[in-house]
């Protein structure tokens, strides 16, 4: 079974940045797509980063395009997610989530505006919440 241990959300204001981290277990390191999705206060999941383990090509939601940045490091069995100009619109719980098989070798899917991500990622963590001040 898969674990997924976020950290490094926090409060922050406007046009800040943030990075968080996500361990993941033995079980989660052979997933070809790794990625974060979030809810915000009183809206659904939104997908919003994954990465192909396979080849490290990365898709993003319109959302944050330009501002966030996923990656992977393998050795220390770790994605990252790097923010940067938060708006509070990204006030969010963040989750880390994993999908073991890609659909091709696209993780595309997992990220698409207006689909619940919940339904292509098959494991998450608790999840780190981040907060946006204006």
């Amino acid at each position: 079974q898969a674990q997924l241990v976020e950290s490094g959300g926090g409060s922050v204001q406007a046009g800040g940045s943030l990075k968080l981290s996500c361990a993941t277990s033995e079980a989660a390191n052979s997933a070809e797509c790794m990625g974060w999705y979030r809810q915000a206060p009183g809206k659904g999941y939104e997908g919003v980063a994954v990465i192909y383990t396979g080849d490290g090509s990365t898709n993003y939601a319109d959302s944050v395009k330009g501002r966030f940045t996923v990656s992977r490091d393998s050795a220390k069995n770790t994605v990252y997610l790097d923010i940067e100009s938060l708006k509070p619109e990204d006030t969010a719980m963040y989750y880390c989530a994993v999908r073991y098989r890609a659909r091709g070798k696209d993780c595309g899917s997992t990220v698409v505006a207006g689909m619940n991500p919940q339904h292509e990622f098959t494991n998450w963590g608790q999840g780190t919440q981040v907060t946006v001040s204006s």
